[in-house]
C-alpha cells in the first residue's frame, strides 16, 4: 500500500462513501426585537402582579392589627372603669367600718332657717 492510498483509507473511515465530509451547524434561533419586547412586557406585568399581591396582604394584616388595637383599647377602658368602681365600693365599706365613723353621733335638725 502506498502512502496516498493509506491516507485515502483513513478518510473513508470518518466520512463514508457518498457523504459530505463537511458538517453544517444549524444556526441557533435568535429572539427578534418584537418578541423581546413582548417578553419584557409580560415579565413587567408578572412583577406588578406579585407586587400587588404583597401589598394587599400587608393591608389585610394592617386591618387585623387595627381591629385588635381598638379591642385592646376598649378592654383597657373597661379595666379602668372596673378599678374605679372597685375602689368606690371598697371605700364605702371602709368608712362604715372605721372607728371614726362609729364614734360619730347622728344629728337631727332643730330648727329651719326662713327668710
Amino acid at each position: 500500500m502506498t502512502y496516498s492510498s493509506s491516507l485515502a483509507m483513513n478518510r473513508t473511515r470518518y466520512s463514508g462513501r457518498n457523504k459530505n465530509s463537511v458538517s453544517f451547524a444549524i444556526p441557533k434561533g435568535k429572539i427578534g426585537p418584537v418578541s423581546n419586547t413582548i417578553i419584557l412586557v409580560v415579565l413587567a406585568c408578572l412583577l406588578g402582579l406579585i407586587y400587588l399581591t404583597q401589598v394587599t396582604k400587608t393591608n389585610t394584616y394592617g386591618y387585623q392589627i387595627e381591629g385588635l388595637q381598638s379591642q385592646q383599647q376598649a378592654l383597657e377602658n373597661q379595666k379602668q372603669n372596673l378599678e374605679v368602681a372597685q375602689s368606690q365600693l371598697q371605700s364605702l365599706n371602709r368608712v362604715e367600718n372605721s372607728t371614726a365613723a362609729k364614734s360619730m353621733v347622728a344629728v337631727t335638725p332643730t330648727a329651719t332657717v326662713t327668710q
